[in-house]
């Protein structure tokens, strides 16, 4: 039986900045208030960023809004969190970023098996074209959705 998935957030603007070439699943150490903030959809990843320094995979400035109920223990929102991956798994991620052009960026947030995930994407920017390309691209599908919506209806 596959595990289910429960998609929290996606980051669009990474999508959108770069061409995601490869994805990797990876666990993150998060403190309890963390965990209940990003369970009720509390983060934002537009500016993070992951990084591997000295053998390990670090998550940068994603905000993980304070808990509600979560007094005096409440957690450092842009805190830097330990990302868990295997051994291969982050000298892989390594050596893609220190390669010409490569980010590392969080394309989504996701539950899975009742723990957070987070997807990590290998990404090289776009260029301006590129943006251009694809959101005309995008703009063709919804007036040809849009015309065949049209067609249905007579």
């Amino acid at each position: 039986m596959a595990e289910e998935e429960k998609v929290i957030v996606t980051n669009r603007a990474a999508f959108h900045e770069y061409h995601i070439l490869d994805k990797y699943e990876a666990g993150v150490a998060l403190t309890g208030t963390e965990v209940k903030s990003v369970r009720a959809g509390q983060i934002q990843l537009k500016e993070s960023y992951v990084a591997v320094r000295d053998g390990e995979a670090w998550l940068f400035n994603a905000h993980i809004s304070h808990y509600s109920h979560g007094n005096r223990l409440n957690h450092d929102p842009v805190r830097t969190r330990k990302l868990l991956l295997h051994r291969r798994e982050i000298e892989r991620l390594d050596e893609a970023a220190t390669t010409k052009g490569m980010t590392l960026v969080v394309t989504r947030v996701y539950l899975k098996g009742g723990r957070v995930k987070f997807e990590i994407g290998v990404a090289r920017g776009k260029k301006l074209y590129d943006k251009r390309e694809t959101e005309m691209r995008r703009t063709l599908e919804r007036e040809t959705r849009a015309q065949l919506k049209e067609r249905a209806k007579e």
